[in-house]
């Protein structure tokens, strides 16, 4: 059985970065950009631990192919993706264990 993906964007305090990444535990994977356990990665060198937009997907493969088909697109397009669903660009860090997967599980 094949398991669903997030795909996420991460922001910096500032707003100025954009990171797009994919995962199977969204949780998880929020608490080592949080506590910037791969040192020297693009989210520890820029601090983008601030989580402003995310997608569930049905399969992991399902979540790759969406985090290519963002990540190629202009900042502008990003933004408006963003804007749809988190129109003040609210943290959403907290609200992750709250509600994702209490839905899922």
């Amino acid at each position: 059985m094949q398991k669903g993906g997030f795909v996420y964007i991460l922001t910096n305090k500032l707003r100025t970065v954009l990171y797009i990444g994919v995962t199977s535990n969204l949780r998880a994977r929020l608490w080592e950009h949080e506590h910037h356990e791969i040192p020297g990665s693009f989210t520890d060198k820029y601090n983008a631990t601030l989580l402003i937009y995310y997608e569930w997907l049905d399969t992991i493969n399902s979540a790759i192919e969406r985090e290519k088909q963002l990540k190629g697109w202009v900042r502008k397009k990003k933004e408006q993706l963003i804007v749809r669903k988190n129109p003040q660009w609210k943290v959403l860090n907290e609200e992750i264990a709250k509600e994702i997967y209490s839905l899922l599980y």
